[in-house]
Formats: C-alpha cells, structure tokens, sequence
C-alpha cells in the first residue's frame, strides 16, 4: 500500500479504524514478520491524528521499524534469545525522527539474529515467509520488513544492510529497498553487527514513499561519529544517464532472462555498457573476514550481566559467561563470533584481517574508476528468486547468496534494489549502484523505471 492509498483510506473510515484493521491482519498473518506489535500505542497515536495532534510529513502514516534499531520502552530483541527482555530507555535517531513527523510505529520486525543471514531463518522467532509463497522466504535480515510491505501490515519500514540486508528481501518480495550513502542516516540506537559496513535505510511499495522516509531519517546527529550530516531531499531531474552493467555480478539462468529483458527495455532509453570490476572476485570474502571481525568485537559485550538474557549465578565469571552466550546466542551467530575472533587472533590479524582491508581498498578503487565513465552501475540484485524454507542447509550456500550486494557495503555507496517483475511467479530485482551521495541519482533512475513501467510491484 502505497502513502497515497493509505491517506485516501483514512479519509473515509479515519485513522483509528484504518489502524485497527491493520492490526487484524497483522493478527491473523501467516508471514511471521513481526516479533513484536505496538497495538495500545499505535491505536493511540491514531487517536491523536483524528483529533488533529498528530502532525508532520509522515503524520498519520504506519511505520514498521526493524527489531534491531532501539525503541525507547518497546522490546528490542534482535531476533535473539539474548535480548528476548531487552527494552531500551531511550530512541534511535529514525525512531526520533519518525516521531517527530508524526509516523505511528506499527511493530519490531523480525529479522535474522543479530542480521546474521540471508532468509530470517536464523531468527529466534522463527523464519518469515515469502507473501508470494509461504513455502519459501522473505529474505534476509529484513526480512520482515520486506514481507510486511506486500502484506499491507504496514505502509513504510525500516530495515538495516551491513551486506545486502535490505536489498535481498527487497528483492525476494517485490518491493523497493535502498542501502543509503555509509554516513547519511546515523546509526545512534542500531545495536551493532559490524559498525564499518551497516546502514539503516528505508523499504516501500514506491518510489516517491521511498524517497520521503530517507528524506525524515536522513540528516546530522553529533551522536554518531559516523554521521557525515548531510540532508537528503529529493528532486526531479530529467536525465539521460550513462550506465554500466557489471559483468562480475550473475545470476542463474532463470533470473539471467529476466535480467536480459529488462536490459534490452533500458537499452531503448538509456546509453548502456559492459564494464569490469576486477576486484568483485575479491569482495565476499573480505566482506565475510571483516564483518565476522566487527561482530566478534561487538557481540562481546553480551555477558549476562549489564542485561539480556541471564541464567542462575555459577561459581566463576568464566563458566557464568560462557553459558549465558552458549544458550543466548543462535549458532549462525556462534559461527560468526568463532570465525571473527580466529581472524584477529594473534599470528592470523595480518593473514586474514589485514589482507581483507586491502581487498577493500581495490574493491574502492575500482568503483572509483567505474564512476568517472558512468552514473550508474547496474546488476542482478540477488543470483537466485526466494529460497524455499530449509534450502539453503549449508552456510557457505548461504554466504555466496550475497555475492552481488557486499560490494556496496565494502565501499560505501548507495545501492538500490528495484522491483522489475517475476519469474516463476517469485519477484525478481534490478541493483543500481551510485557515487557517494548521489541517492536523488538513483531514486530518478528508479522513477523513471516505474513510469516506463519497467519496474514492477503487484
């Protein structure tokens, strides 16, 4: 359901009942997308709006916030047993932000562990399933907020992406999912994965509702060191831009098709090439060697002491905290730690951790190359449609998934995963790629796909 759609409904039955129906479905859902629902508090804020108090862009407006970034009061799990009673004291910077424009936060989304995977299937609370068949995925971390969209139990969502974790269900859904500029969008209240890589960035059924929540969370926080405090604001510019089509970035044959078509639809209005990206080869192991570092650092913290999940006291700290992880954390995330405190152990920081940030630096380089020939680079979002539930057995299976996503993150740049239809009846998604900051570049590119009806969402 698109924000038009939405305000035309809440013209006719008010936002209570709007509300209140939103909440039935959500109730009676079959997806799973959501760990936990605001239902007193959003049939409040719908209140407000009908006596006229709510005010702002977003006023009126149900908001699904993914259940890593802190809510002040509502339970933030993380789709972990470790946070299952985890309600923090205060509000992500988007949490502010949304409020303030007068956005009702319908419910947490679920999401893989800690964002620890490509299908949800990680999650403490069970896998989500794919809207377009519930023997399959949603995708993965997002997942939930990805299913949600199709499912009209929310209008607008929020999803984090350290690797492709808002463009894959994106992807797998049908819906519009953008990776924001590393920088743009502070990362105040996102409990960390791996601070270097991950975004919070905006998912909606199109662009121009896209376009208005990246426009609230987006702008200047002091207290993200990250934060480069810039604001977005969108803008029309017609344009005829210059586009590369990476050839290190595939799909399987079914996919390939559809991406074939697509290209020779883009080819009619656009000026498009081939292009190399070397250092692609590179970039899903760096990505793993260095996410797997950060979390190994980040998830330390998680002792069963300060809060989280805690278990009767035990003789020794040593034995209290190795048990609370044992049972608290899920063994996708065990892996992750395991394998990212191996690379920044002593004898193996310079083997793995080091050569992988220089891995990073090519893959930079490289698009740094790419940008001064074209405004934009394209790809498949994701090598394959939804998996079905329980496919994807081995992790490695799942890791290589991302091949086409991580480079963006390694790099920093924004990257969008457009809608461009179906293919055996499984939603299909284009990538676009832009220069720093060049978000307005991307959002036009995919504007001007939905109006030549080349991107697609049913």
């Amino acid at each position: 359901m698109k924000i038009a759609e939405w305000r035309e409904k809440v013209l006719e039955v008010g936002c209570y009942e709007a509300i209140s129906e939103m909440l039935k479905r959500i109730e009676k859902s079959k997806l799973n997308a959501y760990i936990t629902v605001c239902k007193e508090e959003a049939l409040k804020k719908a209140e407000e709006f009908d006596k006229g108090k709510l005010k702002g862009k977003l006023a009126g407006i149900p908001v699904a916030v993914k259940d890593n970034i802190s809510t002040k009061g509502i339970l933030t799990t993380c789709a972990s047993k470790m946070l299952s009673n985890y309600k923090p004291v205060f509000d992500a910077h988007v949490v502010e932000r949304l409020k303030e424009e007068g956005a009702i936060i319908i419910g947490k989304t679920n999401m893989d562990e800690f964002g620890m995977g490509t299908t949800t299937e990680t999650s403490y609370y069970g896998v989500v399933r794919n809207p377009y068949d519930l023997n399959r995925v949603a995708g993965g971390s997002s997942g939930g907020s990805g299913a949600a969209l199709v499912n009209d139990e929310c209008v607008l969502s929020l999803g984090t992406d350290t690797g492709g974790s808002i463009r894959c269900p994106a992807s797998f859904c049908g819906v519009y999912g953008l990776k924001p500029t590393y920088g743009l969008v502070s990362r105040y209240g996102l409990i960390p994965y791996a601070n270097s890589l991950e975004q919070i960035g905006p998912m909606a059924t199109c662009v121009e509702d896209l376009a208005l929540l990246l426009e609230v969370i987006s702008g200047k926080d002091e207290r993200d060191s990250t934060n480069a405090g810039r604001c977005f604001s969108f803008s029309r510019v017609e344009n005829k831009y210059k586009i590369g089509v990476i050839k290190e970035m595939s799909c399987n044959e079914d996919v390939m098709e559809k991406y074939e078509e697509t290209l020779s639809e883009l080819r009619k209005f656009y000026d498009i090439e081939y292009v190399s990206l070397q250092s692609m080869k590179f970039a899903l192991a760096a990505y793993y060697v260095i996410a797997m570092s950060e979390a190994s650092s980040n998830l330390a913290r998680y002792d069963g002491v300060r809060y989280g999940y805690t278990i009767e006291k035990l003789e020794s700290w040593r034995k209290f905290s190795s048990k609370v992880r044992a049972e608290g954390f899920g063994e996708e995330v065990k892996r992750r730690i395991m394998l990212g405190s191996y690379a920044l152990s002593a004898g193996y920081y310079g083997k793995y951790y080091l050569k992988a940030l220089k891995a990073r630096t090519l893959i930079i380089e490289d698009f740094k190359r790419a940008f001064e020939k074209f405004d934009l680079l394209i790809a498949p979002t994701m090598p394959t449609v939804a998996f079905k539930i329980g496919e994807l057995k081995d992790p490695l299976t799942m890791y290589l998934a991302d091949v086409n996503t991580v480079p963006a993150n390694l790099a920093g740049l924004p990257a969008m995963s457009i809608p461009i239809g179906f293919v055996n009846k499984l939603p299909v998604g284009l990538q676009a790629i832009a220069n720093y900051f060049n978000e307005n570049m991307l959002l036009n590119f995919a504007y001007d796909l939905e109006r030549l009806n080349i991107a697609k969402v049913c």
